[in-house]
Parts: structure tokens; sequence; C-alpha cells
């Protein structure tokens, strides 16, 4: 469940409420292209902006419309009893893991993430993913708190924050990565455009934005590095090359959401007129359709 395409769909929303059967159509949609698991709640899914109650049906959603296929359900809260909360709704859901990303107003500390990672884990009966992403936290991880972390119980797997560019560097980082983490915690690679690179580097698993609304381009890719073919897989990224440019001009999120048609939760407003068409004419290109 670790390893292969975790493919993350965003949670659509319609005057300012979760609209599900748009939802359940994007996570069919994923099951049905064959991706090995299913992050649903990630950043992606803009969990941070949802209630309880949105979270907790979201998570059935998914679970219930993904025929079979691993749901991962994001966890992440400022509190720590309420990550306990969407912990607990995310197993009652069925998931099969959860992921958790240490959220905060006031900076955390190493001592504060390990806690709250050591707690939850503690009130857990599935794995967890230890979702690092400071892009959206503003909290780096070190490598000695990842070893820390991934002695705790259920830890299953680590998602990094992306891999360096130059192809010996990434598998450098990787077999570093390697040697401080247990045997039964495997490496996900995150930021879509270096994840050719990551995964020909060793990584077992691409957690992946594109991957949840575009789960076949992103099955090539990750297909072809697990079965070695790293050639092949570096031209199918080279390939979305103007795709990775809208990511890092714009932002992943309100990327994939205009190619979607989806709406945001507020205060988000997604991409202007100019932007949408933008992303219109790059997916023309490209031969995407959402």
């Amino acid at each position: 469940m670790f390893t292969g395409l975790s493919a993350f769909p965003l949670t659509p929303v319609t005057d300012d409420a979760i609209d599900e059967k748009s939802y359940a159509t994007l996570v069919h949609r994923l099951a049905t292209a064959g991706v090995d698991s299913i992050g649903a709640l990630g950043s992606t899914g803009s969990y941070a902006y949802l209630t309880r109650e949105e979270r907790a049906r979201a998570a059935r959603v998914a679970v219930d419309h993904a025929d079979g296929t691993p749901v991962i359900v994001g966890i992440g809260a400022l509190r720590t009893r309420h990550v306990l909360e969407a912990a607990e709704d995310a197993q009652n859901a069925g998931a099969a893991g959860v992921l958790l990303a240490p959220m905060s107003y006031q900076r955390l500390t190493d001592d504060d993430v390990f806690g709250l990672y050591e707690d939850v884990t503690t009130n857990l009966s599935i794995p967890l993913v230890v979702y690092d992403n400071p892009g959206t936290t503003h909290f780096t991880f070190t490598d000695e708190l990842y070893a820390r972390v991934a002695t705790l119980p259920h830890v299953a797997s680590i998602k990094i924050p992306g891999v360096p560019a130059d192809p010996p560097a990434a598998h450098a980082r990787v077999q570093r990565l390697r040697q401080l983490l247990p045997d039964t915690v495997t490496v996900g690679v995150s930021g879509d455009a270096l994840a050719a690179t990551g995964l020909n580097a060793g990584c077992d698993a691409w957690y992946s934005v594109l991957g949840g609304t575009f789960p076949e381009p992103a099955l090539a890719i990750t297909r072809a590095a697990r079965s070695g073919d790293a050639d092949r897989a570096r031209a199918e990224s080279q390939r979305l090359q103007p795709l990775w440019d809208l990511f890092a001009r714009h932002g992943s999120l309100r990327v994939v959401a205009a190619a979607a048609a989806c709406g945001l939760p507020l205060p988000l407003r997604g991409l202007d007129a100019e932007a949408r068409a933008e992303v219109a004419e790059v997916l023309d290109q490209l031969g995407l359709s959402a």
C-alpha cells in the first residue's frame, strides 16, 4: 500500500459545501485507473479548511467509492485532540491508513512534533504516513527527527518534500534515508516535477497531486520507474514540463482545481480567467482531460 502511485484527489466544493457526487466520481476514476492507493484529504484535498463532520463524511465517501483500493486519509489539525478525533473518524470509515502533517500556528519544535506523532500512534490501529510538507506547514523535519518518528508504532512511510534535481544527488539522498529508517518504513517522494527523479533514485512511492486528477500519466511515470526503465520515466515526466511550470507558477492545488473545474473552500478562490485559460491551453497541448 505504501509503494507505487498514491493519488491525491481534490475535495470538490460547491456553494461552500463538499460536492459529494463529484468527489465520489473522482475517487472512482482513480480506482478504475488502477492507482496503488488513494490519498483522501491531503493538502490537495483541502483538509485544513474542512470541519470534523465534513472530513468524516469525505473519508467515508472515499472508502465507499474506492472499489477496494486502499484509502489513506489525512488527519492533520492544529490541536492533538482534533488529530485524534480525525484519526478515529478515519478508522471508523474504513481507511487503510492515515496521513499526518504537523500543522501549526505557533512555531513547532522537534519535541513538539515528536510528541504529536507519539500521542497519535499510541491511539492508532492502522498504519500512518508521516507527511513532511514544509511549503504548507512551515515546519522542516531534520533527518534525525525522521529517524526518531520512524521508531514509533504504526509508522509505515515518510512522504519527503522532493529530492535534489541532480540524479546522483537524489540517489545519495534516498540512500541516506535508507540508512536512517527501519526496513519497514517506505520512502515516498512528493513534489510532482521531481517524482521521476525520486522514483528512479529508489523512492518506493509517489504521493502525487497530478495522479489525483490525471492518473494515467502519473501511472506511466510510476510504472516505468518501478520497472527499472529510468529513461522512459524521465521522458514521460519531461513531456509534462508545461504542466510542472504551471504548478511552479500558480501552485499545484489551484492548477488541478482549474483543470477539473472544481471549486475550493473559501477563502481559496482559485485561478483568475487568464490563468484558467492558460491551464486549458496546456491541457489541450498535452492531450489531458479531467
